[in-house]
C-alpha cells in the first residue's frame, strides 16, 4: 500500500494492488462463466470475494445480457454473471492493455467469445473502466465496440 503525499496518512492502493484485484476477478469470472453459472451449480464465492459489497455494474443497452442495465451488490452481479454465462460458453482474452492508477483500472481488451445458443464466435474489443476500493472492485463500466455483432452471434437462427 502507498500513501499519497500530503494526505492524512490514509492508505491507498498502489497500481499493483488494483491490478491484482482485477486479475483475481477475471480469473474467478472466467471460471464461473465456463462452469455455466449458478444454473449449472457453479460457486460464486470466488467472484464475490473480489467485489465490494456495494459494487455496481453499468451495462450498455441492447446487449443480450444487459438486463436492467444496472446491477448492484453481490446478488446483482451474480444475477448478471448468470445471464452472461447463459449467453457465452467461453470467453478468452486475446490481448489486454491496461492503464491504471491507485483506484482506477482501464482495460483495453480484445476478447473472443463463443455463444452458447449458436456456437458462433466473435472477436471484439471492449474498453472497461473499473473503480477499486479497499482491494475490491466497486464499479464496472464496460463499453463494447460492436454491440450489433454481439447480438447477431448470440441470436439463434
Amino acid at each position: 500500500m502507498t500513501t499519497t503525499p500530503g494526505s492524512s496518512g490514509a492508505a491507498q492502493s498502489s497500481d499493483t494492488d488494483v491490478m491484482a484485484a482485477m486479475n483475481r476477478f477475471y480469473a474467478a469470472e472466467a471460471a464461473y462463466v465456463a462452469a455455466g453459472g449458478s444454473a449449472a451449480g457453479a460457486d460464486f464465492t470466488a467472484v464475490a470475494a473480489c467485489l465490494d459489497p456495494d459494487v455496481v455494474l453499468y451495462q450498455a443497452p441492447g446487449l443480450p445480457f444487459t438486463g436492467t442495465g444496472e446491477w448492484r451488490g453481490h446478488r446483482g452481479i451474480q444475477t448478471f454473471q448468470d445471464l452472461f454465462a447463459e449467453t457465452w460458453q467461453s470467453m478468452d482474452v486475446v490481448q489486454a492493455r491496461v492503464v491504471a492508477d491507485t483506484s482506477t483500472v482501464v482495460m483495453l481488451l480484445q476478447v473472443r467469445f463463443r455463444a452458447r445458443a449458436t456456437g458462433g464466435t466473435i472477436e471484439t474489443r471492449i474498453v472497461q473502466v473499473n473503480e477499486i476500493a479497499n482491494g475490491r472492485i466497486a464499479e464496472f463500466r464496460p463499453y463494447y465496440w460492436d454491440p450489433a455483432a454481439i447480438v447477431e452471434v448470440c441470436a439463434a437462427s
